[in-house]
């Protein structure tokens, strides 16, 4: 597994240094690195997606557990050196682009090359990106789940429960589809170079059945928005007062004091 000089070397002999604006804060902690992947439960013949592969360390860690891997990175200097990294690598795929297709869809070329199969996340994700693909695979009815590494105040909010300040939109719709749960925290100095902020690794697990279906989730999604856009104001006044509430739901209650599957619910008695 690389360390911390080989990075540094790698990087040096191509005259690279971590880019900022691509959120580049490569993951140097081995044990860390070896228990998010541990959480994952890939093996041979599991399919893995990891977004951000950087110089390719996780990459390296994920084929040594017989993984077919499809890795999506944008930054073209270092999509240039995994793929010469790897190319002696049958089971490794590189895509050189974003990993989204505007904001509500993966990237093209990687739905492509996962077609109808089941596929796994493993990633350290970059920052800018993570909120938008948790939401998109949570919901991706051939995602086995997602074993990530991002800013823990994301992670708190995936986590949150109702009443609190971090509950919202992202952890409603991700918590539909998913179980979130923390398996570290992470100090800066488990990255190179090390950033500002503290992190979190976590699990998304699917839930073994959901009141929502896959191409329902842009309608669901835009509800949840519409609510917590007025998160302080009654429901009544969001929605209007003349209409059926469902059983146990108030129409004098806050959107930020419902648990989610009644959220669900009043999506359903809305729809």
């Amino acid at each position: 597994m690389q360390t911390l000089s080989d990075i540094r070397a790698m990087l040096a002999a191509r005259g690279l240094s971590p880019k900022h604006r691509f959120g580049q804060n490569f993951l140097v902690d081995h044990n860390l690195l070896r228990k998010l992947v541990d959480a994952s439960g890939i093996g041979a013949g599991s399919l893995v997606v990891e977004i951000g592969p950087g110089t390719g360390t996780m990459s390296e860690e994920i084929l040594a557990r017989g993984a077919e891997l499809i890795a999506i990175e944008l930054d073209r200097d270092l999509a240039a050196h995994v793929r010469e990294l790897f190319a002696r690598e049958s089971r490794f795929t590189l895509i050189e682009g974003d990993c989204l297709d505007g904001k509500r869809a993966l990237n093209a070329d990687a739905l492509a090359l996962i077609g109808a199969r089941h596929f796994t996340l493993v990633a350290n994700l970059p920052y800018q990106a993570a909120s938008p693909v948790m939401a998109i695979c949570a919901a991706f009815p051939q995602c086995l789940g997602q074993f990530v590494t991002v800013q823990r105040e994301v992670g708190d909010r995936l986590r949150a429960a109702p009443g609190g300040s971090e509950y919202g939109p992202l952890t409603i719709i991700v918590q539909a589809f998913a179980h979130v749960e923390q398996i570290a925290v992470l100090a800066p100095g488990c990255f190179w170079p090390p950033p500002e902020v503290t992190s979190a690794m976590l699990a998304l697990r699917p839930r073994d059945a959901t009141a929502i279906a896959h191409h329902e989730t842009d309608a669901f999604g835009a509800f949840v928005h519409t609510l917590f856009s007025k998160r302080r104001k009654q429901l009544g006044a969001i929605l209007g007062r003349d209409r059926t509430w469902p059983e146990g739901i108030d129409p004098k209650q806050r959107p930020e004091t419902l648990a989610v599957a009644d959220i669900v619910r009043l999506w359903r008695a809305s729809s």
